[in-house]
């Protein structure tokens, strides 16, 4: 890549000792990656094809590179702010985000590619198979959405359903179903009948309610089979809403 990007840039010499100064600059592990591999395969492939925009590729390259540069450590000690910094207006600078959407541009064109190729059969053990590339990219993809709400100060809440806070009032106590409404819509829950019957037995014990051992086991089971239902329900309709890729969008059964 960087033997026909010197041939085709020799205008501007500069340009390829940039690019090599941010290969160095790289994580190891990234190097050595497969994601790599694919990314300067496929810009490679690009540049043969449309030699005028070699810089459009190169750019590109540079962005998946800057984006795994080795951090330096920061100093313990934290220096003073200054006054015009305290004065700046809290969230991201217009080129820290142009650059993260640009990032978030390339990874999407990066996942359209790796679902639009075929799945070898000898591929699906492999630690760097391409469903496991596309999984990393999508994990990779929601960190830098998340940091880019934040520079713009916006809410990152996307509409899925499984964003959707599940109310509960299954009880008589208002103390236990607040208590179990805030368990159940943290990130990732999915309680069982011994996390439900714990968070019962703190808000007894919290608000002095008085519950009975068998009291909290029948509100607990109660808890839990509603609960669950609620959850499942709603992941079913999230895998129903987001399942399938661009290569399914326009597909309409008969």
């Amino acid at each position: 890549f960087l033997e026909l990007c010197t041939r085709l840039t020799e205008e501007h010499p500069e340009v390829v000792p940039f690019l090599s100064g941010r290969h160095q600059k790289a994580s190891p592990d990234f190097l050595a990656s497969a994601e790599l591999r694919n990314v300067l395969g496929r810009c490679l492939s690009h540049v043969r094809k449309h030699r005028n925009k070699v810089y459009v590729y190169i750019n590109e390259l540079c962005t998946v590179l800057k984006a795994h540069t080795l951090r330096r450590k920061l100093p313990l000690a934290p220096a003073a702010a200054s006054p015009a910094a305290s004065s700046r207006p809290p969230g991201g600078s217009k080129r820290q985000i142009r650059y993260l959407e640009n990032l978030l541009r390339v990874y999407t064109g990066e996942i359209r590619r790796l679902q639009e190729r075929e799945l070898d059969l000898a591929e699906l053990d492999s630690e760097d198979s391409t469903y496991l590339q596309e999984s990393r990219l999508k994990r990779r993809m929601m960190r830098i959405f998340q940091r880019l709400c934040q520079l713009k100060r916006c809410s990152s809440l996307t509409g899925r359903v499984i964003e959707q806070r599940i109310p509960y009032r299954g009880t008589r106590y208002p103390e236990v179903n607040r208590r179990i409404e805030r368990f159940i819509n943290r990130p990732e829950a999915f309680p069982d009948y011994t996390d439900i019957l714990k968070v019962i037995q703190k808000a007894s014990a919290r608000h002095s309610l008085g519950l009975t051992r068998r009291q909290m086991e029948s509100m607990a089971q109660d808890a839990f089979r509603e609960v669950g239902n609620r959850l499942q329900e709603r992941r079913h309709l999230d895998l129903v809403y987001n399942f399938g890729s661009h290569l399914t969008d326009q597909y309409r059964p008969g």
